[in-house]
C-alpha cells in the first residue's frame, strides 16, 4: 500500500544549485481553498527577498504566516528550494514537525530540520551567483500523519517520509539577486 502511495506522488529528478547540490523535487501537492500564505509573512509572492534573509545579510529564516490548514492535517512540513540553480534544484531548508495548530513559522517555533545542500542542518538563505536572479520556492505541505525522521535527515529521506502523506501544498515564490 505504501509503495502505491509513493508511486502516486512520483518524485522528479531535476537539475540543483552549484556546489554540493543534491535536491530532487516532489511533484506538487493538491491545493485546498483558503490554505495560503498571508501578507503577514516576511517574504511575498513575486517580490524580492529582503537581504536580511540571505547570505548578504543575517542569513536568518523569514517569518512565514498561513491560513486555513486543511482538515485532517496532523503535521506541516516546509521546503525552501532554488530551481534556478545550476545543475539541479538546490535545497536551502527542510523543516518538519510543525504542529497543525501553528499558523506562523518563526525562528523560535518548535520544529525539526534536515540537512540542506550547504551541508548544514539549518536555514541557508538565498545566495545566487552575482548578477543572476534566482527564484526561491517556499513549499508548505499539510501531512495526514506525523513524520518519523531524525533531525539532520537529508532531502531523500525527507521526501520518502512525507511523499505518502501529502494532503495539500501551498507555494510562495520570491526572487533574489546579488549585485
Amino acid at each position: 500500500m505504501r509503495l502505491a502511495a509513493v508511486s502516486a506522488v512520483s518524485l522528479l529528478a531535476l537539475s540543483g544549485c552549484g556546489g554540493r547540490g543534491g535536491g530532487t523535487e516532489l511533484t506538487s501537492g493538491p491545493t485546498v481553498e483558503g490554505f495560503a500564505f498571508t501578507e503577514a509573512s516576511d517574504v511575498h509572492e513575486g517580490a524580492a527577498i529582503p537581504a536580511r534573509f540571505t547570505c548578504d545579510g543575517e542569513d536568518v529564516s523569514p517569518k512565514l504566516v498561513w491560513t486555513d490548514v486543511p482538515d485532517g492535517t496532523k503535521e506541516l512540513a516546509l521546503v525552501l528550494e532554488d530551481p534556478d540553480a545550476p545543475g539541479r534544484t538546490f535545497t536551502h531548508w527542510l523543516v518538519w514537525g510543525i504542529s497543525s495548530s501553528i499558523t506562523a513559522l518563526v525562528s523560535d517555533a518548535p520544529f525539526s530540520e534536515g540537512k540542506n545542500d550547504f551541508g548544514k542542518t539549518r536555514y541557508g538563505g538565498p545566495c545566487p551567483p552575482r548578477g543572476q536572479t534566482h527564484h526561491y520556492v517556499f513549499r508548505l505541505l499539510a501531512l495526514d500523519d506525523e513524520v518519523d525522521l531524525e533531525p539532520g535527515a537529508d532531502r531523500a529521506a525527507f521526501e520518502d517520509a512525507i511523499a505518502p502523506h501529502i494532503l495539500a501544498e501551498i507555494r510562495l515564490t520570491a526572487t533574489y539577486a546579488r549585485h
